[in-house]
């Protein structure tokens, strides 16, 4: 199985037309256009019965003391975690792919509750959902695809996995707000393949400059 993108190559950056927060030279970071990337996929098992599409952040800081913080910096050697930024389940094994900005087109305050994709499909809640919480303007459930938005004043570029999983159930038995842990969790022992694409993404000036 094999899972290919015309809006980004893999290994390299993700423009900021799928970015959830863009660079802003006066205030480090302005809300982008937060549209989800072109995905197709090829190859998938013939005994599929559905798949699943989880985009992770393996590279956010554990401990958040500095982060956008003025005058201070994430140090690159700081130990990092998960941060879900896409889970969508369920999807009819027929289906190749998706357009660019086909679940997501914009930045939705307090999160999308029922963002759009492929019939039967279910998208989960993603971290953002934590990050926000408490926020009077922000705080919500987000579910559905919302776009890299690290640290402006990280020190370490930040890599996004498009994992695609082929399935050999139909649906997953998930609960009803589950998110990255929850279908990771429930896919075990049912995965027959599995194609992965990765993009980069940062918003340190330092490190746009210098192009990665």
């Amino acid at each position: 199985m094999r899972i290919t993108s015309q809006s980004f190559r893999h290994n390299q950056p993700i423009p900021d037309e799928f970015a959830f927060c863009v660079h802003d030279a006066k205030s480090h970071v302005a809300l982008g256009r937060n549209r989800n990337p072109q995905l197709s996929w090829t190859d998938v098992p013939a005994g599929a019965e559905s798949l699943a599409l989880i985009c992770v952040d393996d590279d956010v800081p554990t401990v958040g003391t500095d982060v956008n913080v003025e005058g201070r910096t994430v140090k690159a050697s700081l130990p990092r975690c998960d941060f879900y930024h896409w889970v969508m389940i369920d999807i009819p094994p027929t289906c190749a792919g998706l357009k660019a900005g086909e679940c997501s087109d914009g930045v939705t305050p307090r999160g999308r509750r029922n963002p759009p994709g492929p019939k039967g499909s279910r998208q989960g809640k993603t971290n953002y959902t934590d990050w926000f919480a408490g926020d009077k303007d922000m705080g919500g459930v987000y579910c559905g695809y919302d776009g890299p938005a690290p640290p402006w004043n990280d020190k370490r570029l930040h890599h996004y996995h498009f994992g695609l999983f082929a399935l050999d159930v139909p649906r997953l038995d998930v609960p009803d707000d589950f998110g990255g842990p929850e279908v990771i969790m429930a896919m075990k022992g049912h995965v027959l393949a599995e194609a992965e694409i990765v993009g980069t993404y940062t918003l340190n000036p330092a490190l746009r400059s210098c192009g990665v």
